[in-house]
């Protein structure tokens, strides 16, 4: 949990798919859920109510959040509910489905399925690899069968579609 404090923007743990909402009309402004947070996610903001200067809600900060629900369960007013994340965030299974999601995302998967550089078919399959990976759709799918390679299919249907 402090790495998720301390490096939250870059995102050291994985979150759930879901994040508390705060009904900030029940809100009394006690501080369990802010005090429960595991990664401090929660704080504690003027009400901005005329009638009451001096009251206080809980705020949620939506980029630190883990989902965990801990909060929800600290509230004695019962005014924070879990709701589903508007966009759904895929956990990967484990470390090498972890390490190829990032290969993708960073555009280098070419170089972890083609990954000894020493090798020059390797660093020749891997270019063209790249290449093909590069290509709008349509064109994958014309490279993929003048390749005649069932590998290469495989990978573009699983990871581009």
């Amino acid at each position: 949990m402090i790495a998720a404090r301390r490096f939250g923007f870059l995102h050291p743990v994985h979150t759930s798919n879901y994040v508390p909402v705060v009904a900030e009309a029940a809100c009394t402004g006690c501080g369990r859920c802010v005090e429960a947070c595991p990664v401090q996610a929660l704080g504690m903001v003027s009400a901005n109510d005329p009638l009451q200067p001096k009251r206080k809600v809980t705020r949620l900060d939506p980029e630190l959040c883990l989902g965990c629900g801990v909060c929800a369960a600290a509230c004695p007013q019962k005014c924070i509910a879990i709701q589903a994340r508007p966009q759904r965030v895929i956990t990967p299974l484990n470390s090498t489905h972890r390490a190829v999601v990032m290969a993708i995302e960073r555009g280098k998967l070419q170089n972890l399925v083609f990954d000894v550089q020493a090798h020059w078919n390797h660093r020749a399959m891997a270019a063209i690899f790249g290449v093909i990976l590069r290509l709008p759709p349509l064109k994958q799918a014309l490279a993929s069968r003048q390749m005649k390679s069932r590998y290469l299919e495989f990978l573009i249907k699983k990871f581009m579609a």
